[in-house]
């Protein structure tokens, strides 16, 4: 694949853009429908704006899938620290020490 500095816009042919999308997409610092370079094809081939606009879409959404929400409420973590001073309490009743369980550092076996 070539550069796509080195592309000649003003002659590209809708088979040969779908050979450079991967590279503008990742090259490109803003949409790549909104290219300046890319006017005339997309007015010449509305198909390959058409191509790219939903391409935006389906990048855009799959990172959306992957930023967090926002932070647990403090709810959340009040629970979190409730139930972990519980599970401590009980281990502590059980007379579990997690530090002298095993001899040696191996588990006996039964």
């Amino acid at each position: 694949m070539s550069d796509p500095v080195d592309i000649d816009f003003d002659t590209l042919k809708p088979e040969e853009f779908e050979n450079y999308l991967p590279e503008l997409f990742a090259s490109s610092t803003g949409k790549v429908s909104e290219d300046p370079r890319l006017k005339k094809l997309f007015v010449t081939y509305p198909d390959c704006l058409a191509l790219v606009r939903d391409l935006e879409t389906i990048a855009e959404t799959a990172r959306s899938l992957l930023e967090p929400e926002g932070e647990p409420s403090d709810k959340v973590w009040n629970n979190i620290q409730s139930k972990l001073r519980e599970q401590s309490a009980l281990d502590r009743d059980d007379g579990l020490d997690l530090d002298n369980e095993f001899e040696d550092g191996e588990p006996e076996l039964e």
